[in-house]
């Protein structure tokens, strides 16, 4: 029985064709997710009538991006709420790389009683929500008196079971004779980790560094428990006071005031989008 062939034109049609498939969903993915910060842009140049108007239309007939952003800008402190969200995201950030790090390298590259039931207990910490701890944490930095502060925002936080997780499973593909051959040059496990380990995980650093930015960015619940001043609002926190006392049914300046909070996120993330796309699909990899 004669088998059938194919063609180089045939062939070359079939690999047009599925990559056409494959590109069209991923760009009718991506207008989906687009979709909503697309919305977010128009709207914050529109006047208040062209809002809610019957047309749908992605250009407003009357420009009113600056009285919308002026507004914004005016009757809230927004670069102040940028600058706490800043300030929570870094220093929650720095205190999650300094534990993670060497957390995930132990259990990665030395060999102890009981690391596999620790890493089974990292595991299940991916598990706890952040709500379960939110009254023992709450009840202690009150008796501290230390409510309203940017470490009460941010002392949840500074374990991250995640971070352990996923620098781990970047560790594990660390060649081991590098770190014999320093330690035959006598150094120590603390600067194994920090001079050796760490430069080599600059995308696992930066894969994690966006989602833990983005993660805490976007938090309301936390900071909603614990801070009441509104110069220490980080964004989220911030935008409700902003909708509550100033902006009202004004929804061209809070979506105004959402552009300009959301722009860092957007910027970071350009920014980091090489490390982090590197970082994503080199963990794990051995």
């Amino acid at each position: 029985m004669a088998g059938t062939t194919t063609t180089p034109a045939g062939s070359a049609g079939r690999r047009f064709a599925s990559l056409f498939i494959t590109h069209g969903i991923l760009i009718t993915g991506a207008a989906f997710i687009l979709l909503p910060f697309l919305w977010m842009l128009v709207t914050s140049i529109k006047p208040p009538e062209e809002v809610f108007n019957a047309q749908l239309r992605i250009w407003p007939k009357h420009f009113y991006g600056f009285e919308n952003y002026a507004m914004a800008l005016t009757s809230a402190p927004l670069l102040r709420f940028a600058l706490n969200g800043v300030i929570v995201c870094g220093g929650i950030l720095l205190i999650q790389l300094l534990v993670a790090i060497p957390c995930a390298y132990a259990l990665a590259k030395l060999k102890f009683p009981g690391r596999n039931l620790l890493f089974v207990l990292v595991l299940l910490g991916l598990c706890v929500p952040e709500q379960v701890p939110a009254l023992p944490i709450y009840i202690a930095l009150a008796r501290m008196d230390l409510l309203n502060t940017y470490f009460a925002m941010m002392v949840p936080f500074f374990l991250s079971v995640f971070a352990i997780f996923l620098f781990r499973q970047f560790f594990r593909s660390f060649p081991d004779d590098i770190i014999h051959a320093a330690r035959l040059d006598g150094m120590s496990e603390f600067e194994i980790v920090w001079r050796i380990v760490t430069p080599s995980a600059m995308p696992a650093i930066a894969a994690f560094a966006v989602f833990s930015f983005v993660a805490h960015w976007n938090d309301l619940y936390w900071p909603l428990i614990v801070i009441s001043d509104v110069n220490l609002a980080p964004p989220p926190l911030g935008m409700m006071f902003f909708s509550d006392a100033e902006a009202g049914t004004n929804y061209g300046a809070l979506t105004a005031a959402a552009t300009i909070l959301t722009a860092p996120l957007l910027l970071a993330f350009l920014f980091a989008r090489r490390r982090f796309i590197e970082g994503v699909t080199m963990t794990g990899v051995k």
